[in-house]
């Protein structure tokens, strides 16, 4: 049997690596339009639905920045397969699960294994690759993301319909064994100088963060002293950060001028995009009684946008705009809230295509000027950091709004709070393009 050439096991591994990527987000978006199907088929309340996205993306978020720090210390491809070893657990255990309880906890264990696996890959594919060939293994991923995120909603509400919502746990399962068995292709990475693990400042994140989602998914309204609590817990985070001897956050990025604006507006972003997803099939299916494929075919125009204007901002609008083309893409993402608040479900499709073109309009851009102003040697704990706030945003948009919707029973409230959170996110970015324009201006 002829010997794999070099390059080609250099590409089939970058094949791997985009499997993973798309097999995480993939898991994520599936999951949204099966929901009120996976409630209908277990025993529970209506509040745990938010709970089915939620508990996959709050470990995640949290997790994030320590599963890069976890390859650094025992190299990236070893993390890597360890991650996917749990994630196809986790999906098996999700499929099985007879009980929405069981399944919340192997939901959590599934993001778990995702913050594992997504650190790896970047720093995987610098080792297999360098020069021209790296630029293009780079390249690779925002095609593979688009579409995935066309893909999810579609897959999760056809696989739901034709089978079960049990199959689009089950999905994951060949193809994370495939992804498992492939990772010996991978050539084994890690930092040249060993960073610590910051454990004391990953429980606080970790404990913050889910005492501040946990009580604003109940529809009975969220607990002040939950809220205070998780609140408190982020502040002592913040102070232990300061003087940690190797913090889990590197502080010199706060001395920028627009870096904490870009984790503001990627936290109100973020909410608004994936609280959308979880809110709008909520509500044709718990509200109107559609079935789950009518939801899935309602969001494909919201990701069909989303991958068109990703396409197009980065290969005409920023080049030609800059930083500005932020705000187009807000201008776009509120407008087409407020057509399927003012017009109703009749208006989704093309509401929601409107949503979408807005949000690939303004992550293009918005993750460009996030990291202009970042030196070398923050590039890893930047990225990450905004990853981390992506999916913590995620989380919050997911409990706000499905919380709002559970609470009031329609989704006019939610789709308003949703524009609100779009205003928002367009104040935060303000010093972010204003810091970016002044630095081009001298």
């Amino acid at each position: 049997m002829p010997t794999m050439t070099h390059s080609r096991r250099r590409w089939a591994a970058l094949a791997v690596l985009l499997a993973a990527e798309a097999m995480n987000l993939l898991d994520a978006t599936i999951v949204q339009v099966a929901g009120p199907a996976i409630h209908a088929g277990l025993p529970g309340p209506a509040a745990d639905v938010p709970w089915f996205s939620a508990a996959y993306t709050l470990p995640f978020a949290a997790f994030l920045v320590t599963g890069g720090r976890l390859g650094d210390v025992f190299g990236r491809a070893r993390v890597f397969k360890l991650g996917v070893a749990g994630f196809v657990l986790a999906s098996l255990a999700c499929a099985t699960a007879p009980h929405a309880a069981l399944l919340i906890g192997a939901r959590a264990v599934q993001g778990a294994a995702a913050a594992l696996i997504v650190p790896q890959t970047i720093g995987l594919i610098r080792a297999l690759f360098d020069g021209g060939e790296l630029a293009k293994a780079l390249g690779s991923i925002g095609p593979v993301m688009g579409l995935s995120a066309v893909t999810g909603p579609l897959l999760g509400g056809l696989l739901t319909q034709a089978v079960s919502w049990r199959a689009v746990f089950l999905v994951n399962v060949p193809l994370g064994l495939a992804v498992f068995f492939g990772a010996r292709l991978l050539r084994e990475d890690r930092a040249a100088t060993r960073p610590r693990l910051d454990v004391t400042g990953t429980l606080l994140v970790v404990a913050g963060a889910g005492l501040l989602v946990h009580p604003l998914i109940d529809p009975a309204g969220p607990n002040p002293a939950l809220l205070a609590a998780g609140a408190a817990l982020l502040v002592v985070f913040g102070f232990q950060q300061r003087r940690a001897a190797a913090p889990l956050v590197e502080r010199s990025l706060f001395t920028h001028r627009g870096f904490p604006a870009a984790l503001a507006g990627s936290l109100l972003f973020f909410a608004v995009m994936t609280g959308l997803m979880q809110v709008v099939p909520m509500q044709l299916q718990l509200g109107l009684g559609a079935d789950v494929r009518t939801a899935g075919l309602t969001l494909l125009p919201l990701s069909a946008g989303l991958a068109v204007s990703s396409s197009l901002a980065g290969a005409r609008l920023v080049p030609k705009f800059g930083s500005r083309v932020m705000f187009g893409g807000l201008a776009l993402l509120t407008a087409g809230i407020l057509a399927a608040l003012g017009l109703g479900p009749g208006a989704y499709p093309w509401a929601l295509a409107l949503c979408g073109l807005g949000m690939g309009t303004f992550t293009v851009p918005f993750f460009t000027a996030a990291l202009e102003r970042v030196r070398p040697h923050e590039t890893g704990s930047a990225a990450g950091l905004l990853n981390a706030v992506q999916q913590l945003g995620g989380t919050l948009g997911v409990a706000l709004l499905g919380g709002l919707y559970l609470g009031t029973g329609t989704a006019t409230a939610a789709l308003a709070l949703a524009a609100a959170l779009a205003v928002a996110a367009a104040v935060a970015v303000l010093p972010l393009t204003s810091s970016v324009s002044s630095r081009r201006g001298r």
